[in-house]
């Protein structure tokens, strides 16, 4: 009975240890694992944009209602300390054909590609998305041993249709989501302390932008874009508080901390977004577009250039009201000078404002106004 337990208990130690030694190589593995980061990409039926981040080790979880200060603190870490692959090679499928792309020393990419030969805008089935097939091995050319090869990720290519009414080019930071970007410390707070689920929408903006993606027949589907000075390590953050709080999904333009300067790039805030939207008026000629921003930092100085710009481009600009009573009297010279050129800049308190404004305007169905109070109301209420 003695031997019995003995060669018992040498077993089950045998057997904790070796299950301490693969969870030791499993945690191994995983941390040497690289991935693909997608991004939603947007394109035409001449050219695809495809882009998106190949990194190294563990992706961060989906956040959940029950996440604490301190865990929220851990992923914001996380998103900022990351392990770029610099000239990884990434494979993109769409539909049978195959590109490839090569990430640049920050592991970022971004591919022009050819749509298949049969892709047709004009079809008036014409779906808004599709879908591509992302996968990437951690160098370019032919492979390694010992090289790295990631999971294959699917992302999303945003075409607008043909008949399309116009565009919508929103800031995100105290436009849709509260930033209160005017104080840093606040700021601050909310990005490290908070996550997808506890950042706060303003009130009816999901409710205004499906109405705008809807247009004002109640059944287009007209393409959303956002710019923002928030940087791209906050993505995923950004891409979750969209699908949660159920407001549009669009190609975001966000901003890389490294020292590029190109589409990715670290530029100024103003810079960065007149760029962004002066590339999407090139890659879209055709297409009208809305423009809404903020009165706290920059948007009626950089829309106002864009209509300077491009005066028969845009259709209307809203400009949420979030700044002190000096800044206003700035916002209110600028909506002056933008109105004699014909395009109406609005300074509007909240988004029923907004909606009321763009459905007299022609811009959104008249219908929808009582659901967006009704979302607006029930924002408040949460």
């Amino acid at each position: 009975m003695n031997w019995r337990k003995i060669l018992l208990g040498l077993a089950e130690d045998a057997d904790t240890y070796w299950d301490s030694v693969i969870k030791r190589v499993e945690e191994e593995l995983m941390a040497n694992a690289i991935y693909v980061q997608p991004y939603l990409s947007y394109g035409t039926a001449q050219a695809f944009y495809i882009r998106g981040r190949v990194l190294e080790g563990e992706k961060i979880r989906a956040a959940t209602d029950e996440d604490t200060p301190w865990e929220n603190l851990a992923a914001t870490y996380h998103r900022f300390e990351t392990d770029e692959v610099a000239n990884a090679q990434v494979q993109i499928t769409i539909s049978d054909e195959v590109h490839h792309a090569v990430t640049d020393r920050e592991g970022y990419f971004l591919a022009q590609v050819t749509p298949p030969p049969n892709f047709n805008t004009e079809a008036p089935d014409h779906p808004l998305w599709h879908e591509v097939k992302l996968s990437a091995s951690s160098s370019a050319g032919t492979h390694l041993p010992g090289e790295l090869l990631s999971d294959q990720t699917t992302t999303r290519v945003m075409v607008p249709p043909a008949n399309s009414n116009f565009g919508v080019i929103s800031d995100l930071d105290d436009t849709v989501l509260q930033t209160h970007a005017t104080s840093l410390l606040h700021m601050a707070r909310l990005t490290l302390f908070h996550n997808a689920r506890t950042r706060l929408p303003f009130a009816g903006v999901a409710e205004f932008y499906q109405a705008l993606q809807r247009g004002p027949q109640g059944k287009g589907s007209n393409p959303i874009f956002y710019v923002s000075s928030s940087p791209w390590n906050l993505y995923d953050l950004l891409f979750e508080f969209l699908e949660f709080h159920g407001i549009p999904h669009g190609p975001l333009f966000l901003r890389d901390l490294g020292l590029r300067r190109d589409l990715l790039s670290s530029a100024g805030h103003h810079s960065h977004k007149l760029a962004q939207v002066e590339h999407l008026l090139g890659v879209y000629p055709q297409l009208p577009f809305v423009l809404i921003g903020d009165s706290g930092q920059e948007d009626p100085e950089i829309y106002q250039e864009i209509v300077q710009r491009f005066p028969a481009r845009v259709m209307a600009i809203y400009i949420r009201d979030v700044s002190l009573e000096n800044r206003d009297s700035e916002v209110d010279s600028i909506i002056e000078a933008v109105g004699k050129t014909n395009v109406a800049m609005v300074r509007v308190p909240d988004t029923v404002a907004a909606a009321e404004h763009a459905a007299q305007s022609g811009l959104i169905d008249p219908a929808s106004l009582p659901v967006i109070e009704t979302g607006k109301q029930l924002d408040k209420a949460e």
